[in-house]
């Protein structure tokens, strides 16, 4: 019996392990990478497509650039600070000019605008100050703003050691952060993405290539910035686009730890040709569009239509978009009054063999008042017999 049991079990575990090995066989498997940390994010969707190291700790040097610009962003979009504001280059700024820094060479009083195209397309540390001043008042001010903003963005294992990603004391980051950071520069600002994908940059005379090789190789690339630094080697953060039968299609790739910058930018273009290459965008609803209609009680409407929030785009395994399984779960019975966006149940995205591949929550997409005395009445009697 004994004997039995184990050649059972033994049986059960190859099974499992002959599962798990066809799953893992399922999803695409990214090429190897010489870098030590990188992500692949479909913006799209949201889904990490591949992912190493992703937590581990890094010096985000030039990467810091793009909190500045978010911030820079943000106060222009307030009108805390107008594009044609002149910034003093203070002393402060100036003393950035190191052996081996990016910098526009800034003097004097420059243009807010002109300043900021400087900072995203050679992420220029001169720049960087001269803004960071100009939007709080001093850097040790902007440091602070940079802290709050990390806070407010999620950004958990991230500390800014000033506006330009000099070398700092205790300044660090993850791939992970900085593709958050990224995104909603991305989505916050997306202005700001032809400045960033500026294939060169002329001032005072000196006219110098943006760092990002990537720009001249792939007309879908359209930012973001470099790193480099003693301890993390060199790295790109790119963003691409490019037009799909799901609509426009964004992929961002953040990568750290090669050995050059040719040899970063060689990495993040065979990490991006392989997402697009392995896998699928499938818009399954566009913006607005219901998923269902159903009944609601004890409101001025007797149907209401439920739907995601926004368009709802998964990806996918290429060739897997035919066999996606779509289902809602939803509170039951719906009474009124029920929000525009109020969430009341969630909607389910697999693939045709039951593979999860998205779970969004299920909204109103039209308010539903609350009836009069009358309607409800006849409501509660209705769902009393029901």
């Amino acid at each position: 019996m004994r004997t039995t049991l184990g050649r059972l079990l033994a049986a059960l575990l190859v099974l499992v392990l002959v599962l798990a090995t066809a799953a893992a066989r399922a999803q695409p498997q990214p090429p190897e990478l010489a870098t030590r940390q990188h992500l692949l994010v479909d913006l799209s969707s949201g889904r990490v497509l591949a992912e190493r190291e992703a937590d581990a700790a890094l010096d985000p040097a030039g990467a810091t650039t793009l909190m500045t610009a978010h911030l820079v962003l943000t106060a222009l979009q307030a009108g805390r600070l107008s594009r044609d504001a002149g910034l003093p280059v203070s002393p402060r700024a100036r003393a950035e000019r190191r052996p081996g820094a990016p910098l526009m060479y800034a003097e004097g009083t420059l243009p807010a605008d002109l300043l900021l195209r400087g900072l995203a397309a050679l992420g220029a540390r001169d720049a960087a100050v001269a803004l960071g001043e100009g939007v709080s008042g001093s850097v040790d001010a902007f440091v602070a703003q940079m802290a709050r903003q990390s806070q407010a963005l999620g950004l958990v294992q991230t500390t800014f050691g000033g506006p330009g990603g000099g070398p700092a004391s205790g300044q660090t980051s993850t791939v992970r952060d900085i593709a958050r950071l990224a995104t909603r520069l991305v989505t916050d600002h997306p202005e700001a993405l032809p400045l960033f994908a500026q294939r060169r940059f002329e001032h005072a005379g000196v006219r110098q290539d943006n760092p990002n090789l990537l720009l001249a190789r792939d007309a879908s690339i359209d930012g973001l910035a470099v790193m480099a630094s003693d301890t993390g080697g060199h790295g790109v953060v790119a963003t691409a686009l490019r037009e799909t039968p799901a609509g426009p299609r964004r992929l961002l790739v953040v990568l750290s730890g090669a050995a050059s910058r040719e040899a970063a930018a060689g990495e993040a273009q065979k990490l991006l040709n392989w997402g697009w290459q392995a896998w699928d965008a499938v818009r399954l609803f566009v913006d607005g569009q219901p998923v269902t209609t159903v009944p609601v009680w004890k409101g001025t409407r007797s149907q209401v239509p439920l739907g995601a929030s926004g368009a709802l785009v998964v990806t996918v395994p290429r060739g897997e978009g035919a066999r996606l399984a779509v289902s809602i779960s939803r509170t039951e019975p719906l009474v009124a009054p029920l929000l525009l966006g109020q969430a009341v149940g969630r909607i389910e995205v697999a693939t045709g063999g039951g593979t999860p591949v998205a779970s969004v929550p299920l909204v109103v997409q039209q308010p539903v008042p609350l009836a009069g005395a009358l309607g409800r009445a006849w409501d509660a009697l209705r769902l009393w017999i029901r």
